[in-house]
């Protein structure tokens, strides 16, 4: 199923866990290819849940989903990709008591606060350091690193400090 762009690209919420966007990114920078699938709280910009694995798939995703905390009244938005509108995630969705929003087809700017921050992770690590052919340990390390600069150090005026995220 497809749902509507309930976010409609208003990507600023007065409370945490009540706006939250997800992606997935390829990383094509160790030997093998590696996929990221993160959410993103649009009260802070915080990434909220991550997964990387080797496939992009359904279980990907679900990962993801599942590191959630409890929540109420909460907008989760993505693009139409098949394992966002496969049966398994929309079920587990619905047993999250989320609703669901997407973006229109062929549209990543619906999605811009997440596709931005993918664009951040792999400008700032892999191409500045002109990473390329790292083992996949380095490839994950330097991810699991960046999320942690990202929601901890790095100056976003969301997380209290001085620098706009996505508005």
């Amino acid at each position: 199923a497809i749902y509507a762009n309930q976010l409609n690209r208003q990507f600023q919420s007065d409370r945490p866990l009540t706006k939250l966007v997800t992606d997935i990114t390829y990383l094509p920078f160790g030997q093998k290819l590696l996929y990221l699938s993160t959410i993103m709280d649009l009260y802070n910009g915080e990434i909220i849940a991550y997964t990387i694995g080797d496939k992009q798939d359904v279980a990907l995703v679900l990962d993801t989903l599942h590191q959630l905390p409890p929540m109420s009244q909460c907008l989760m938005h993505s693009d139409q990709g098949s394992v966002y509108t496969s049966y398994s995630y929309q079920e587990a969705i619905k047993r999250k008591s989320i609703t669901m929003s997407m973006s229109r087809k062929g549209t990543p700017a619906d999605n811009a606060c997440i596709e931005s921050f993918h664009a951040s992770l792999k400008s700032e690590t892999f191409y500045l350091d002109g990473l390329k052919n790292e083992s996949t340990s380095i490839v994950i390390q330097t991810v699991v690193d960046y999320i942690s600069y990202y929601n901890k150090n790095r100056i976003q005026q969301k997380l209290g400090l001085s620098r706009k995220v996505c508005n």
